[in-house]
């Protein structure tokens, strides 16, 4: 039994500003232990293992922005609209992103991405070419 929809937006806003400050320990402990995080065009990360280092694999990238332009909240799922402003591979890139997280027990279970990695590879290639 999950908590309820407006406990699981707030979860997933406090998640959101954790990644903004790269605050890894906080990030970590909002998962399940056999929480999925899947972006979905590339593989999914699954388990609190793999996604410890998965996690930890950010702590030297500059914090970015998730700027949350639409969120829902119904029963367990929460489902956003943002644009994150990040840093990859050295590039500061603006990526338009969907995502819906499934919450277990007040933690994520299941958090899926969905956004245009062609984009995001030709943004990054424009950066390549610009440095």
């Amino acid at each position: 039994m999950g908590g309820t929809a407006a406990a699981n937006d707030e979860l997933v806003r406090a998640f959101l500003s954790a990644w903004e400050r790269r605050d890894t320990a906080f990030i970590l402990d909002r998962f399940t232990d056999d929480a999925v995080y899947h972006a979905v065009p590339l593989r999914p990360v699954a388990g609190k293992a793999a996604l410890a280092q998965w996690v930890g694999s950010f702590e030297t990238v500059p914090p970015g922005e998730l700027a949350v332009h639409h969120q829902v909240a119904t029963g367990d799922v929460v489902m956003n609209e943002r644009t994150d402003r990040i840093t990859v591979e050295g590039t500061e890139v603006r990526l338009p992103i969907c995502a819906v997280f499934e919450i277990e027990d007040g933690r994520i279970k299941v958090w899926r991405e969905y956004f245009d990695l062609v984009g995001l590879r030709a943004l990054l290639r424009e950066g390549r070419d610009q440095a």
